[in-house]
């Protein structure tokens, strides 16, 4: 089968197409032949340093697609089920190929509203968003949320998800996307490159920051007593508990884990039209080298998606 690897660490033209054996399902495991797979930053994070796995030579863990087969014990899918999820996260999975196999509770069935395409956008950023404003924050009806890149791939998602909770959500995005997220559902939009969001914006419940660097300790200064401040960039970010806690808020560094009853929430919301995956761009699993440069430019709305079938 065809997979997308690499021999080496470094920018988007490390990934090649190489033929690989088609993996064969464990006990509570199943293979999927892959129909999508979403590519998120984390992935080019892999591909450039090797991350948290060591030596990475597969990428990729969104994946959507139709059960081939099924592992000893797997009681909750058949061959023939669409589905959709994020295998083994951090461990390596390899989305990005013909077939993967995962265990059987990573996955969820796809919802009947989205394309294999769509769905594929949704896992990672989707249960990063979910995680960290409804698990992490626990956000109520009423409150207020700033969202940091409201236009990327978790922060699209993480509008939709916090306008289903109830909350009045405003983001931060170029003037040129303000009308995307307003189609979302955002109440209120501020355009980082006109101003500074914390003059701009009146004191919040709960921050998803995604960008990070100066991003964490300026967004403190926006939170009400008792506010959280949620960082996804990167576990530097984690020293900003020290900083807040004298401050009377609530300072976390989160990394999203499978998590398969978030992802039937997510299918939920997606089957009742209240969470809709943007598709940037669409390209063929050959050019994943070309969806990374994509990816790497940070200035994509939405997510980048790989269809692997013809």
């Amino acid at each position: 089968m065809r997979a997308i690897g690499q021999d080496e660490f470094g920018g988007p033209g490390v990934l090649r197409v190489v033929e690989v054996e088609r993996p064969v399902p464990g006990p509570a495991e199943v293979l999927v032949r892959v129909h999508a797979a979403g590519v998120n930053p984390t992935d080019s994070w892999h591909r450039a340093t090797g991350g948290l796995a060591g030596a990475v030579i597969r990428l990729g863990w969104d994946v959507s697609g139709v059960v081939e087969a099924v592992g000893l014990g797997v009681t909750t899918l058949a061959p023939g089920d669409e589905v959709f999820g994020m295998p083994r996260h951090p461990l390596p999975a390899g989305t990005y190929a013909d077939y993967v196999t995962s265990p059987a509770r990573h996955l969820v069935r796809k919802p009947a509203a989205l394309t294999h395409e769509q769905a594929a956008a949704l896992p990672l950023a989707g249960l990063t968003a979910w995680q960290a404003l409804v698990d992490t924050a626990e956000v109520r009806p009423g409150q207020r949320v700033l969202i940091h890149a409201a236009a990327g791939g978790v922060g699209h998602l993480a509008v939709q998800i916090a306008k289903a909770r109830g909350a009045h959500v405003i983001g931060t995005a170029r003037a040129a996307k303000h009308d995307f997220l307003r189609s979302l559902g955002a109440d209120e939009l501020v355009d980082y490159t006109e101003a500074e969001f914390e003059t701009a914006v009146e004191p919040v419940d709960v921050v998803v920051d995604a960008i990070g660097g100066a991003y964490g300790p300026r967004s403190l200064r926006v939170l009400r007593p008792g506010g959280t401040l949620i960082a996804l960039a990167s576990p530097a970010e984690a020293q900003l508990a020290d900083i807040a806690r004298p401050l009377g808020l609530r300072a976390v560094f989160m990394a999203v884990e499978a998590d398969q009853a978030g992802m039937r929430e997510i299918a939920a919301l997606a089957e009742a039209g209240l969470l809709r995956p943007e598709l940037d761009t669409v390209l063929p699993l050959a050019d994943a080298a070309k969806a990374h440069e994509l990816a790497d430019s940070r200035r994509t709305t939405g997510k980048i998606v790989l269809s692997v079938t013809d």
